[in-house]
């Protein structure tokens, strides 16, 4: 995806033109903003996806190897690779329209054989930018690897019974979970009902608050707070948090200590205009694995 973002005091009410502060474009989508996060910790990282042969495609795959990940599993097809429209106002709240493209043209033959060709797996993220028949295959191919599985149910969607049976982990943000269960993500009821409903493990991220965990035959919500900063614009901050879990998850890490690094990196991003360009640089990603790991600044 490229992130078409407009920096604005305020969003026009239905049949208003206003103008705008600032506009930024930038590389985004779910699953690139989580690989890149994940890249920037230190973790090989491969992308499965599909392009359209626009110049927006070639510019991705441009973007993505320049941060060293594996594009070898990037499709290409005819016609416009995905865009996301973004309008975030002065407390850095943002609204977000994607426009699929060929997101949609990735399909799960395509998925598994990528994963097929990829030698070492770890941790299979999805989101549901693609179409979910496709992250369904590639989940029961990651399954039979030992892979762990994670779902981002985002844009959120009713999500199917095959897909959520090959689930891990389910990472909604506060909103999604609204949006999924009709329930505030302050309930730690409904937290937890939820996660007895999925039969997963649960992490529902809360913007400043943090992140609450919900692990299985635990009747009891896990509260992971985040640091406290000033934030500039949010965009791309659910999926820094995403991008550091796993990559704490891969490293063997305890769901909590996974958590404050998804935490300390989606803070640290928050601060910054911008999506990918706003997460912290490598250098400073191994300051703040390294006090993580330590167990400081959590």
């Amino acid at each position: 995806m490229i992130d078409l973002i407009a920096y604005t005091q305020r969003v026009p009410v239905r049949g208003e033109t206003l103008v705008g502060d600032s506009f930024q474009m930038g590389f985004g989508g779910k699953g690139a903003n989580q690989a890149v996060m994940a890249r920037l910790l230190g973790a090989e990282v491969a992308m499965v996806n599909c392009l359209g042969d626009d110049s927006y495609g070639d510019m991705t795959l441009e973007n993505m190897a320049s941060y060293g990940i594996d594009i070898t599993h990037m499709y290409r097809a005819s016609g416009a690779s995905g865009v996301a429209p973004i309008w975030v106002e002065p407390d850095g709240t943002n609204r977000i329209i994607i426009i699929p493209g060929a997101n949609h043209l990735l399909t799960g033959a395509q998925a598994v054989e990528a994963l097929r060709r990829i030698p070492e797996i770890s941790v299979v993220v999805g989101q549901l930018e693609i179409l979910q028949e496709t992250t369904t295959a590639a989940f029961a191919e990651a399954r039979r690897r030992g892979a762990l599985t994670v779902l981002n149910p985002a844009p959120a969607a009713e999500f199917s019974e095959d897909l959520l049976a090959l689930c891990d982990w389910l990472i909604p943000n506060e909103v999604e979970f609204e949006a999924l269960t009709g329930c505030s993500a302050q309930s730690e009821e409904a937290l937890i009902g939820f996660a007895r409903q999925t039969g997963t493990r649960l992490a529902v991220t809360l913007g400043e608050q943090g992140v609450s965990l919900v692990l299985p035959g635990n009747d009891s919500v896990i509260q992971v707070p985040a640091p406290k900063v000033t934030a500039v614009d949010t965009t791309g901050a659910g999926d820094a948090f995403v991008g550091a879990f796993v990559v704490g998850l891969a490293l063997g890490w305890d769901e909590h200590r996974a958590a404050q690094l998804g935490n300390r990196c989606a803070s640290a991003g928050v601060s910054r205009p911008g999506t990918q360009a706003s997460f912290p640089g490598a250098s400073e990603c191994q300051s703040i694995l390294t006090e993580v790991r330590k167990g400081l600044g959590g």
